[in-house]
């Protein structure tokens, strides 16, 4: 039977309850965290902080190096994406909380992988994006980047993770369609890197020997030089140079709305002359 390492506590917040996320060993220097943070497992500032002290606990704690797994104790959700209201009304949260914690997993000094036994969708997806590899459940559950149906534009380090992992026409299959991927379907696209659950996870990682690539003490460093362009969006220096990005770029369609409904008016006067 498997022992529990450690237990990280999640506070409860507003309408969420509260939960936990629970470290165990399967297997000798694998590292599995299990979040429960009902219903859906949202990314709030308490679940986010929580993962944050959990990876800290696996690298400062006196374990080993190996690899770390994250999994829902949820069977329907990895993690059904940000909690909006909290995350518009809480300071600080995008760059303090979030970004961190993608952060972290984007730069950690272990190989990561993300199983997904359920949805994962929005910050969801993207939080399995900033994990090195990602395993899905076959049977349940999409994989889906859904701001286009709720009209949220994607700020720049939420898109360049895609960007830099996908290809092309998955990254606009994703964004501009928002569609809805199952475990196969996100085999074939690239998003994940093959179906199946724990199992599937433990024979990716004997096959791969990923279990000793941290033992030389440079795997975070060579991932946070691959993914250089993710890493500074998710600094403060990059968030707030997307956030004046965004500024313009919202100013600037506003008044490309404003002039193309000026000189509509001025084609149907021309036009209404012409009668």
């Amino acid at each position: 039977m498997t022992s529990t390492l450690f237990t990280v506590p999640i506070p409860p917040l507003g309408a969420h309850p509260g939960g936990a996320i629970v470290a165990t060993e399967p297997a000798p220097a694998f590292y599995l965290l299990t979040i429960t943070s009902p219903p859906d497992n949202r990314l709030t500032t308490a679940s986010c902080t929580a993962m944050l002290d959990a990876l800290d606990l696996i690298e400062f704690g006196g374990y080993k190096p190996g690899v770390v797994v994250t999994t829902s104790g949820i069977d329907k959700f990895y993690s059904n994406g940000l909690d909006l209201e909290h995350a518009l009304s809480t300071e600080n949260f995008l760059p303090g909380v979030l970004y961190k914690l993608f952060h972290r997993f984007l730069t950690y000094p272990m190989p990561t992988i993300a199983l997904l036994p359920g949805h994962a969708f929005a910050g969801g997806l993207m939080l399995a994006m900033h994990h090195d590899y990602r395993v899905m459940n076959p049977s349940r559950g999409f994989a889906c980047i859904n701001e286009l149906e709720f009209g949220v534009p994607l700020k720049p380090a939420m898109s360049s993770i895609f960007r830099l992992k996908l290809p092309a026409s998955t990254y606009r299959d994703l964004v501009l369609e928002a569609r809805r991927f199952n475990g196969e379907a996100a085999v074939q696209a690239g998003l994940v890197d093959r179906a199946g659950g724990l199992d599937a996870v433990l024979d990716l990682v004997r096959e791969r020997k990923l279990t000793g690539k941290a033992k030389t003490g440079i795997y975070g460093l060579l991932k946070a030089e691959m993914y250089r362009e993710s890493v500074a969006l998710l600094s403060r220096e990059g968030w707030e140079q997307g956030e004046e990005k965004d500024r313009l770029l919202a100013a600037s369609e506003d008044k490309r709305r404003e002039e193309g409904e000026k000189r509509v008016e001025g084609l149907k006067e021309k036009a209404k002359a012409k009668l």
